[in-house]
C-alpha cells in the first residue's frame, strides 16, 4: 500500500547539503501496523512526513495504492492529505476550540454541512470513550483525553492511513496502554493502516506487526517485531534491547515495573 522507492531527502544544496535520508526502500501493507524505530534525530519523523509530503523527498519516490505520489500538488495534494490521518506527541489540539470543533476542524476544511460534521464528530467522540466531552475544552482534559481528542479527528475525513508521530511518549505508562488498545482497536476495526513512529522498544512490541530500525537517515534492518527483537542484527538495535533489558532489571531490583 505503501512504498518508499530509493528515497533521500536532503537540506540546502551543494557541498552545505546535508542528508537526513538516504536511499530508503520499505513497502507497508495495506492494514498493517507498522513501526519506525529509532532513537531522537534517526530520521523517523522525517521519514514518515514524506508519506503525506510535509517533506519532500529530494529523490525517490513514494508510492501509496499504486500510484506515484511524490510530485503531487494543488487538489490531488490535498485529497492525499485527507486521506491520511496524523497524530503528534503534543496532541496539537486547538486550545480556544471545544473538543467537538477540534474535531470537526478538517471537516470544516472540506466544506462539509454543519449537521454532518457534528454528528460525525459525535460518533467518533463516542469511540474514543469521550461521549459526552464535546463541549469542553482541552485545558479540562488529561493528557490521555486530549489524545483521545487528537485521534478522533485524524479521523474525521475517514482516511486509509493514520501517521502516529511518537503518539504516547508524553503519557504515563497506563494511559500509554490504553492509547495503544484504542489505535489497535482502529486498527481492526476501521481497516486503518498504522504508520507508528516511536523510540520505545515496549510500544513497537506491543502493536506493531513489523518493524523498520532507522539509524543515521538508513534503514539497518526490518522484519516481523518478535523475530527481530529476538536476532537482532545491527549495532544499534542491539544495544537498545541490551539497555531496555538493563533497565528492567533496575526496576525488578526496585520492585517497579517498566514504564514504557
Amino acid at each position: 500500500m505503501i512504498q518508499f522507492d530509493h528515497l533521500h531527502k536532503s537540506y540546502g544544496e551543494g557541498p552545505e547539503a546535508h542528508e537526513v535520508l538516504h536511499d530508503i526502500s520499505l513497502d507497508i501493507a495495506k492494514g498493517e501496523v507498522f513501526g519506525i524505530l529509532g532513537s531522537s534525530g534517526a530520521g523517523k519523523s522525517t521519514l514518515v512526513r514524506c508519506i503525506n509530503l510535509l517533506e519532500r523527498p529530494t529523490k525517490g519516490r513514494v508510492v501509496i495504492d499504486g500510484e506515484d505520489v511524490t510530485d503531487a500538488t494543488g487538489a490531488r495534494l490535498a485529497a492525499l492529505r485527507a486521506s491520511i490521518g496524523m497524530i503528534f506527541q503534543n496532541f496539537s489540539l486547538f486550545q480556544q476550540r471545544t473538543v467537538l470543533r477540534n474535531v470537526t476542524f478538517p471537516l470544516e476544511l472540506n466544506h462539509v454541512s454543519k449537521a454532518e460534521r457534528t454528528a460525525r464528530a459525535e460518533r467518533l467522540l463516542d469511540m474514543v470513550g469521550l461521549s459526552g466531552y464535546g463541549d469542553r475544552y482541552p485545558s479540562q482534559l488529561s493528557g490521555g483525553q486530549q489524545q483521545r481528542v487528537a485521534i478522533a479527528r485524524a479521523l474525521a475525513n475517514k482516511p486509509s492511513i493514520m501517521l502516529c508521530d511518537e503518539a504516547t511518549s508524553a503519557l504515563d505508562s497506563t494511559t500509554t496502554v490504553q492509547i495503544l488498545d484504542l489505535l489497535r482497536r482502529i486498527n481492526r476495526e476501521m481497516d486503518v493502516t498504522l504508520v507508528v513512529i516511536t523510540h520505545s522498544l515496549s510500544v513497537a512490541r506491543s502493536i506493531c506487526d513489523r518493524v523498520a530500525m532507522i539509524d543515521g537517515g538508513r534503514i539497518v534492518e526490518s522484519g516481523r517485531t518478535e523475530e527481530l527483537f529476538a536476532n537482532p542484527q545491527s549495532d544499534i538495535l542491539k544495544a537498545l534491547i541490551a539497555s531496555a533489558d538493563a533497565q528492567n532489571t533496575r526496576r525488578a531490583d526496585t520492585g517497579i515495573s517498566e514504564v514504557r
